[in-house]
């Protein structure tokens, strides 16, 4: 939790008592509320401790601890099937970096994100702040990808880094998202500091207009008997870079350095005159700093919100625009919409992408491998003249008019697959050239364009696609 002149303890006093009153919301589906685990939740928080203990007591922007932290999220979320990205970035303490997750399924034009800050201060391991929150999202996406729901919006979560030196991370993640994709998210989620040891129960009450989620949050509270507080945050939290965009966000937070009232601890225990949590920004904000009660009920809260957000109707997804069949054909939101190996689709800056940032980068290993790339669309079997096109710059270190290296450019339908173009090491050029093939021969077929590299053992040869296109014609 950043640090600002506005204080939770002024925050908190003027926040809104709530009496309980069970509400129904009609932005929601009506589903069974997911039991996200404690025990699993307060597992990754010891792991977080541990990195902490191991890298000079914290997990700091630009200290070994944050970087460790990164890691170790991102590999347990890979393993359980999401795509992720990692997005470096500079600070005034060194590089940090954003981890994004995807889960690839549901609709990626209507796109339901949840996200917490992952770095500490540089005093202390951050258990609480925010590794409470960080480890709830994690093993709400690790359970949403163990649950068997068939996600009707993608679902995206997001790790932030230099929260606590000003927010940097979340600004730079939303200042770098294209329009297009900025228009994609319905509805952004922050949480908080979620385990407080001395916990209140406070639901973002600052952007209150817009797809009703600070009042679903609310009605779960109501019909789980947990009294809550409106709390507005002003902010102080990662939600903001999403808000100023004009998406609409709610959060949850069990308090920090402010001061539980007499009125707070009859209606939710706990000790009044002291702080939430007293080791805000301090060294004994370590594992021993939670309590787990809090802890297991905003991770239910977040459970509940994901689910019912990911199968919520945002109405019929339009047609891609113009007349281009393939959806995120320039890259430009990662992986979205592609299948395949993962890494090719990147926005390293070592090949240029021919606009924008991200591009798909296949080969440039040197050695043996083999990556693909592919994406299904139905032809209409009134397209005058359908084609595929896009943009290829190719590099190599072979020498020779031997073809080592090669990418197929192929079509597959049920029955048959044909390749329509092979480049290889040979006539290389860095020059971003257009290829245009016909697929007239699939007209009124459902196909699926696919992008195959095959390398040999030694010397690396790279082919960067970018801007590719199904037209009619």
């Amino acid at each position: 939790m950043r640090t600002t002149t506005l204080r939770y303890a002024a925050a908190a006093a003027v926040a809104t008592a709530v009496t309980l009153t069970p509400s129904a919301s009609a932005s929601t589906p009506t589903l069974a509320d997911p039991d996200i685990s404690v025990t699993s939740t307060k597992a990754h928080l010891d792991q977080l401790q541990s990195i902490a203990t191991a890298n000079g007591g914290n997990r700091a922007t630009g200290r070994p601890g944050y970087k460790a932290s990164v890691d170790w999220v991102k590999s347990q979320l890979d393993a359980a099937g999401y795509v992720t990205t990692v997005q470096p970035f500079s600070t005034s303490s060194g590089t940090s970096y954003n981890l994004i997750a995807e889960w690839p399924h549901g609709d990626a034009n209507h796109v339901v994100m949840a996200g917490a800050h992952l770095d500490s201060v540089s005093s202390g391991p951050g258990i609480n702040d925010n590794g409470s929150a960080s480890a709830g999202i994690l093993e709400t996406a690790l359970a949403y990808a163990r649950s068997g729901e068939s996600a009707k919006n993608r679902v995206r979560f997001g790790f932030w880094g230099a929260e606590e030196l000003g927010l940097l991370g979340s600004k730079y993640y939303v200042n770098n998202l294209p329009t297009a994709e900025r228009d994609k998210v319905e509805v952004y989620l922050n949480f908080d500091m979620i385990a407080s040891p001395n916990p209140g129960y406070f639901v973002y009450d600052d952007n209150p207009a817009g797809d009703g989620a600070r009042d679903d949050l609310t009605a779960y509270f109501d019909g789980k008997g947990i009294p809550w507080e409106y709390i507005d945050v002003q902010g102080r939290s990662d939600h903001a870079a999403f808000r100023s965009l004009g998406i609409p966000t709610a959060g949850t937070f069990t308090g920090a350095e402010g001061t539980k009232t007499s009125a707070q601890a009859s209606k939710w225990g706990g000790t009044a005159g002291r702080a939430f949590d007293p080791c805000y920004h301090s060294s004994c904000d370590t594992s021993a700093n939670l309590d787990l009660t809090a802890l297991d009920r905003n991770i239910d809260a977040i459970g509940h919100m994901i689910w019912s957000y990911a199968a919520k109707d945002y109405g019929t997804t339009p047609p891609p625009s113009g007349d281009n069949l393939l959806k995120n054909p320039g890259f430009e939101a990662g992986a979205v919409d592609w299948t395949g190996t993962s890494g090719p689709i990147t926005s390293s800056t070592s090949r240029p992408a021919r606009t924008g940032s991200w591009k798909m980068w296949l080969g440039g290993n040197g050695s043996t491998s083999a990556e693909t790339e592919s994406q299904t669309v139905t032809i209409p079997s009134t397209a005058p003249a359908p084609r595929l096109s896009y943009w290829l710059r190719s590099d190599t270190a072979e020498t020779g008019s031997t073809a080592y290296d090669t990418m197929k450019v192929q079509v597959a339908s049920s029955t048959s697959t044909t390749t329509l173009a092979t480049h290889s090491n040979v006539g290389t050029s860095t020059v971003y050239a257009q290829k245009t093939l016909d697929l007239s021969a699939y007209k009124g077929r459902t196909v699926t364009v696919k992008f195959l590299m095959t390398e040999d053992a030694s010397l690396q040869t790279s082919f960067v696609v970018d801007d590719t296109a199904v037209t009619l014609g």
